[in-house]
């Protein structure tokens, strides 16, 4: 059965647009008929125009779940195809239950396609995973582990509380950095007005007086000057900083060496350590708890952990656990993970009860990351304000120098 998006006109001669299957053309049409819809515009679409994708590789691009499609509508619609699947739905009901009340283009195409592909005899898990950029390997695993389990609904629902946890750390973190960012955006525009177009009027007075002027006022004369005849080149400077940054980030060396470099930095760096051991806890722990083998797991978790170092980490702990090793010591060997998560996950190992102390390092991180980043912004929107007083206060002074002089002249 193919799936067409529309656009058309209702009864009451309202511009309408959606998604839906019909084994034709002539069939969709007929079938909008009937709902007194009358479309302008019919459009097959084609069964890979939303299945490209690619895994993220950055720490930032790798840090949500899934893409394409918002993490928040993602969990709603989890959870509401579990507690259809809950309610009796069978699957492919609960799947055409969900397309018209999806708000995003994106996923009425997925949700369309991955219906026709149950009925065609595909598992539910084999049907996501045609659509790599809406669903993760984490997603996928765990659903082909809530299919054989016989769990499904359960595993969705787990699905919806993993992602809804993740969202929600993310947006708290997001939300203690942006006044920071923002008062130091503000703080450099303002500075880069004040030293292009108000400070040059005000110093051209003093450089046409036959007077020596103070070292402060000489400076500012030399900053504003520079200032106007460079400013667009101290604008575009961050730019091209970050698109260097990307560049050199493509290449293999280059995105190991930033990655080390990243989590080798002072005050940032364990900062890094700690919400990625967070993200690798909570996935494992979530794969091991549905069901997922602990080296398919592994493998999952070590694609999402966006560092390299990280990565060639978990790899070789793979390989170790393959041989009959153990995790907890290979994490334990290196400085680039936390060494009280690698204790807590030897703890789990020992006591039997892995899945349980991998959610407890998780949340134990999570918070610690949150509590480090409100207390590090706590400090940052202070010394902003007292830098910004210093430029200000410098700029003042060096105007006000030569008008005191002056002044003593006349006296």
């Amino acid at each position: 059965m193919a799936v067409f998006e529309y656009k058309a006109l209702n009864h009451k001669g309202k511009k309408v647009s959606g998604i839906l299957d019909a084994e034709s053309t002539s069939a969709a049409k007929s079938k909008l008929r009937q709902q007194k819809i009358f479309p302008t515009s019919l459009n097959k679409i084609e069964s890979d125009a939303v299945a490209k994708g690619k895994k993220p590789t950055s720490f930032f691009s790798g840090f949500t779940l899934f893409s394409k499609v918002s993490s928040s509508e993602l969990s709603m619609i989890i959870r509401q195809m579990s507690t259809l699947l809950s309610a009796g739905f069978p699957l492919v009901k609960a799947v055409a239950t969900l397309i018209p009340q999806t708000k995003s283009k994106t996923m009425q195409k997925v949700l369309s396609r991955v219906k026709d592909a149950i009925e065609e005899g595909s598992s539910f898990a084999n049907a996501l995973e045609l659509y790599p950029n809406v669903f993760s390997p984490v997603f996928i695993n765990m659903v082909t582990a809530g299919e054989s389990s016989g769990t499904l609904e359960i595993v969705l629902e787990r699905l919806a509380d993993f992602t809804e946890n993740r969202e929600d750390s993310k947006k708290k973190i997001q939300a203690s950095l942006a006044y920071p960012v923002l008062m130091s955006f503000i703080g450099f525009g303002v500075l880069i007005i004040l030293l292009t177009y108000v400070v040059p009027g005000i110093v051209n007075i003093f450089s046409d007086m036959n007077h020596t002027l103070p070292l402060p006022t000489v400076i500012l004369i030399s900053v504003s000057a520079f200032f106007k005849s460079y400013w667009w080149g101290i604008v575009l400077t961050p730019f091209l900083f970050l698109f260097l940054l990307f560049l050199v980030r493509k290449t293999e060396k280059g995105a190991y060496f930033i990655d080390k470099l990243l989590i080798s930095l002072p005050m940032i760096g364990p900062l890094l350590k700690k919400l990625i051991a967070a993200r690798f806890t909570r996935t494992l722990g979530s794969l091991l708890d549905n069901g997922v083998p602990m080296l398919t797991a592994l493998d999952i978790t070590k694609s999402i952990a966006g560092n390299r170092v990280i990565y060639d980490l978990i790899s070789k702990a793979c390989d170790t656990v393959e041989q009959g090793g153990e995790l907890g010591e290979v994490l334990g060997q290196s400085d680039d993970f936390p060494y009280l998560a690698s204790q807590m996950i030897k703890i789990g190992e020992t006591s039997g009860e892995m899945e349980k102390m991998l959610e407890k390092t998780a949340d134990l991180f999570e918070k610690d990351v949150q509590t480090a980043v409100t207390a590090a912004t706590s400090l940052i929107e202070p010394l902003i304000i007292l830098v910004m007083g210093v430029v200000v206060g410098g700029i003042i002074l060096a105007i006000c120098l030569p008008i005191f002089e002056i002044n003593q002249l006349i006296q």
